[in-house]
């Protein structure tokens, strides 16, 4: 049997869409056919969606992404002013980017691992794989160890997700965790320095749930930090009021999908008449016929009121293909240029009345 250090030891590069115009591929794409085609017309309306000024960009992030080496694209786009508010699964922020942020690596597994051959051996040595990637346990285990840290340090009373993570990314900020000499970046770090808020509306189901499972057991009896992911929809509600014209761009499906769509709904409980989301763009491999979320149409989420037909596209795709091609072009087609970011981080800070 290989040791840690022997499998532990190729780390996932992210990649870096600057050092690749793909314009040109891209372009091409729109007179081929298939998932081609579809890709083409999704980038385009990216484009769209950015060079609309009034345009509020959410972008929803489901599956296992920056692991994948996905890190450094949202990055970019956050520090562009390409993105405006972000929901995600918390897999994503917690145990992968901030676990990155803090020192940690990916790595690749080999081929062999891919289908499960090993995986007893991977639990004698504390490797969690995701696929064909690894993870180091131990070091997770610092991760949980550090949202119990922020946990602690805060007031006891109840949090949306997008407070606990922007302390989060103020813990990153004060404690030297910032791009230099090359380091990577960190979505949870430049959404902080940004404005960008980050809701994860099943918060506890990441490595910070058991930070927060930690503290509330040391606590047992007094009062505790929570989740109120109530307060993640209305919090994510009043950025549709502040901003009407939204765009989504979605990676997956599932809870940060369905939330993002929920917010014209809920608006519209409100007493507030919000429009539909202008534009759309879904990259999944789900399948719509078993009536999953995560493969439903974004058709089929007009017959609800939330997402306007005009510029909606669907790519069925994985998405470490697709995501790279979509934010790629729309980045060297310099969509962000003309574009300030919304701060909707500060909107928060005031809540809208209605």
């Amino acid at each position: 049997m290989p040791t840690k250090n022997e499998l532990l030891k190729d780390p996932i590069q992210h990649i870096d869409i600057k050092q690749h115009n793909v314009v040109a591929l891209v372009d091409a794409m729109q007179h081929m056919a298939y998932s081609s085609r579809d890709l083409a017309r999704a980038a385009t309306i990216y484009d769209m969606m950015l060079r609309d000024t009034e345009c509020g960009v959410i972008l929803c992030l489901a599956g296992s992404l920056i692991s994948a080496g996905l890190q450094k694209v949202i990055v970019d786009l956050v520090r562009n002013n390409m993105v405006d508010a972000i929901v995600s699964t918390g897999a994503n922020i917690v145990d992968q980017d901030f676990f990155e942020a803090l020192g940690f690596k990916h790595y690749i597994a080999g081929d062999e691992y891919k289908y499960g051959g090993g995986d007893a051996d991977l639990r004698e040595l504390m490797i969690d794989r995701i696929y064909d990637t690894f993870i180091d346990e131990e070091e997770l285990r610092i991760c949980d160890e550090t949202t119990e840290k922020i946990t602690n340090s805060l007031e006891t009373r109840p949090y949306s997700s997008r407070e606990f993570i922007l302390e989060m990314g103020r813990y990153l900020s004060e404690n030297g965790r910032t791009p230099k000499d090359g380091q990577a970046d960190s979505i949870v770090l430049a959404c902080y320095e940004k404005n960008v808020p980050i809701f994860c509306p099943a918060f506890s189901d990441c490595s910070a749930g058991f930070g927060l499972v930690a503290h509330q057991h040391a606590r047992r009896g007094k009062a505790v930090v929570s989740i109120d992911s109530a307060k993640d929809f209305y919090e994510l509600t009043q950025l549709k009021i502040a901003n009407p014209t939204t765009g989504l761009l979605m990676i997956g499906g599932g809870v940060p999908k369905n939330f993002a769509q929920d917010i014209v709904v809920a608006a519209d409980i409100l007493g507030v008449e919000a429009s539909m989301h202008k534009y759309a763009i879904q990259i999944t491999v789900a399948d719509a016929r078993d009536g999953a979320l995560s493969g439903s149409t974004l058709k089929e989420a007009s017959s609800w009121g939330k997402v306007d037909l005009t510029y909606e596209q669907m790519v069925f795709a994985e998405a470490t293909i697709a995501f790279p091609l979509i934010a790629g072009y729309a980045y060297h087609k310099d969509a962000y240029k003309e574009r300030t970011g919304k701060q909707f981080a500060q909107v928060l800070e005031q809540p809208v009345t209605v």
